[in-house]
């Protein structure tokens, strides 16, 4: 697998994480310190935040610059992900550290980016890779800077992607991600191909005790004092908040997939409001990939 050297600290499994938790989200393999806090420093320094994209699964504050892409230039701010070979960016070029690491993998890349979380940010419930053909594909996380709040929802529970690790995540199924307190969460996702690189690399997938917290359910009074605070805030002319309060809920309660837009649904429907609910069944659609 390449020639990069991972840390050799054991890593310590949580008690039952679950296969299904196991299969969305997972820790690969330590990484030294040193080498973390060397490309840590580079995408500090880099001169660009990036852009804003995909703004239909967000609600502000997701900011991303490519590493590698298949733009012409080498284009950075060129970040709609696709399949194919990808080549670096002007951004990567003046990484060495973070290029050298990458090239050390020997994976099969598809694209490579630096992901910016900012403060008091969300990515809503979504899927990804579904405008792409079938095949065999996995993203890569390695958190560069992160905080307690900024955590990873699937599989009815919130999972910290702590720093020091290589985390795989499976995008194909139903996931979100916050940011509630800040500082702003700053990752380095690889998207790569299925290969025995990859297959050497998350031959043994693990979460450590505290890395996930299952979610509580949600009963009928949350229910109830939710879509009450939520019709308050529509009544007096706050939609986007009260669209919000609901959409939050899926960070807090171990929902039904698709859960919080069926809430919002419900929220239009009792309004009266039918361009609304309908507005909302199809970005359900859209953002589940249904």
């Amino acid at each position: 697998m390449g020639t990069m050297t991972f840390a050799t600290t054991a890593a310590t499994e949580t008690d039952s994480p679950g296969p299904e938790l196991l299969e969305q989200v997972a820790r690969l393999a330590d990484l030294d310190e040193t080498l973390v806090e060397r490309m840590r420093a580079e995408a500090l320094g880099a001169p660009t935040r990036g852009k804003v994209a995909y703004g239909e699964y967000q609600s502000g504050g997701w900011w991303t610059a490519s590493l590698m892409n298949h733009s012409v230039d080498g284009d950075p701010h060129d970040v709609l992900i696709g399949d194919g070979r990808p080549g670096p960016t002007t951004l990567l070029d003046r990484m060495p550290v973070t290029k050298g690491f990458l090239a050390g993998l020997g994976l099969d890349f598809m694209y490579v980016r630096l992901a910016r979380l900012e403060p008091h940010s969300y990515l809503w419930e979504h899927r990804d890779y579904a405008e792409l053909n079938e095949r065999g594909r996995h993203r890569l996380h390695i958190p560069l800077v992160t905080n307690p709040s900024a955590a990873l929802v699937t599989a009815g529970a919130r999972v910290h992607m702590g720093a020091g690790s290589l985390w795989r995540l499976t995008p194909s199924r139903a996931h979100g991600v916050r940011n509630a307190t800040g500082p702003a969460r700053l990752h380095l996702i690889a998207d790569v191909y299925t290969d025995d690189a990859y297959r050497e690399l998350a031959a043994h997938p693990h979460l450590r005790t505290g890395d996930a917290v299952r979610l509580p359910v949600l009963t009928a009074a949350d229910r109830s004092r939710l879509m009450k605070q939520a019709a308050e805030l529509a009544s007096l002319g706050f939609l986007a908040s009260a669209e919000q309060v609901l959409l939050r809920a899926y960070y807090a309660y171990a929902l039904p997939e698709g859960g919080a837009y069926d809430l919002i649904t419900e929220l239009h429907t009792n309004r009266g409001a039918d361009t609304d609910a309908t507005r909302w069944k199809e970005a359900k659609q859209h953002l589940l990939a249904r």
